[in-house]
């Protein structure tokens, strides 16, 4: 089965985690701060931390913002569920914005309508939470203009889009956000088995995101509330949690992260290849529209059907056939745990979008006789 994503392991990688296997620091030690200065050097931001996984960040980021119980964050209406979820492990209500089907991002002018619609209800957010999906960059530069008016903090979840440009910004200089969040999945753009990571530009904020990924524990002297009592001392001085990284997972990513540009580079070649074959083959897909002039990290490749078949039938076929494509993503809303408190039809463009997609295989290592074969099946399923 040649499966949607995979992971792309060097004997590099391998041997950078064996290094730290016959370390004396298997975790909390110095690979992870070599890790996060790596990161925040890459994506030109002032501060990174690293994190067990991308919800473990996404959480962190609400915190950070001191999103509470009773406030208001909004999220793009097509993502992983944990887009969401992380505001509501704050306490916090959650409403969706729609998206524009053809990108699978969030519609700015929908956005710019519902900040309307709340400013006269007075329902704004606190906060505003855009998914970069499959690997593309919002409009940031629109959503943050929308957003300044009404003093609404922004999250970036760019969980897919590591190695993506913006504006000739690496995706995570958090130019026009709060902050970004990055996960390290083995499919994502770059992998330290599970892992995530918090960028910000903004120094209370990281502070704050370190302090609960510790179990809300300091022992830096210079912050302690209470005179130290010896080398031993430190505070809880939060109710945190345990997200560190291990250096085990640093060490990979670390290595991983040295390959990104040549990563980027082959996802890039792979979706021209088949965006050109599905224009020559005049095949009924049309891949997600692209912004011009900016470059995804396309951790997906997306297209959107037209063909005879349901989609049902379809994902049925390819399988059988040995192709592992999927479907990113069931919109949040239609989960029965926010179903009860959403008017589905209030958003056209994800249900649009959701009765449509299929994520074709799409990973690094992918050779050109992998790409025609899944070209193939997918036009052999569609006679």
């Amino acid at each position: 089965m040649i499966g949607y994503g995979r992971q792309s392991i060097s004997q590099e990688d391998i041997d950078t985690v064996v290094d730290v296997l016959n370390s004396n620091s298997l975790t909390q030690g110095p690979v992870v701060n070599a890790f996060e200065k790596a990161l925040a050097d890459k994506c030109q931001s002032k501060h990174a931390l690293a994190v067990c996984n991308g919800t473990a960040a996404l959480h962190l980021a609400c915190l950070a913002l001191e999103i509470e119980k009773d406030d208001l964050v909004w999220v793009s209406s097509v993502s992983f569920v944990a887009s969401a979820n992380c505001a509501k492990y704050c306490g916090a209500e959650v409403s969706f914005v729609d998206i524009d089907p053809n990108s699978g991002l969030i519609c700015t002018t929908e956005l710019a309508q519902k900040l309307k619609n709340a400013e006269n209800n007075g329902l704004l957010p606190k906060a505003l939470i855009v998914v970069h999906l499959a690997g593309q960059s919002c409009d940031m530069k629109t959503i943050s203009s929308l957003c300044q008016q009404y003093d609404i903090k922004i999250i970036e979840d760019a969980c897919h889009a590591l190695g993506g440009q913006y504006e000739s910004k690496p995706i995570g200089s958090c130019q026009y956000s709060d902050i970004s969040v990055f996960s390290f999945h083995p499919v994502k753009p770059i992998t330290s088995g599970e892992g995530g990571a918090l960028l910000t530009n903004k120094k209370e904020l990281a502070n704050r995101a370190r302090l609960y990924a510790n179990h809300g524990i300091v022992r830096d002297e210079e912050k302690l509330q209470h005179s130290t009592q010896g080398p031993w001392y430190y505070e809880m001085q939060a109710l945190g949690y345990n997200y560190r990284l291990t250096d085990l997972q640093a060490a990979l990513g670390l290595s991983q992260l040295k390959r990104l540009t040549d990563f980027t580079l082959k996802r890039n070649q792979i979706a021209k290849l088949y965006t050109d074959a599905l224009e020559s083959m005049k095949l009924p897909f049309q891949h997600l529209q692209q912004s011009i002039g900016q470059i995804s990290a396309y951790h997906l490749y997306v297209v959107r059907q037209s063909s005879h078949l349901s989609q049902s039938q379809l994902f049925k076929r390819m399988h059988e056939q040995g192709i592992g494509c999927q479907l990113h993503y069931i919109p949040i809303f239609m989960h029965p745990y926010y179903a009860a408190s959403t008017d589905a039809q209030s958003f056209p463009g994800a249900l649009e979008y959701y009765h449509s997609a299929l994520s074709l295989p799409l990973f690094p290592d992918m050779d050109e006789k992998t790409i025609h074969k899944v070209l193939n099946v997918l036009s052999n399923c569609c006679r």
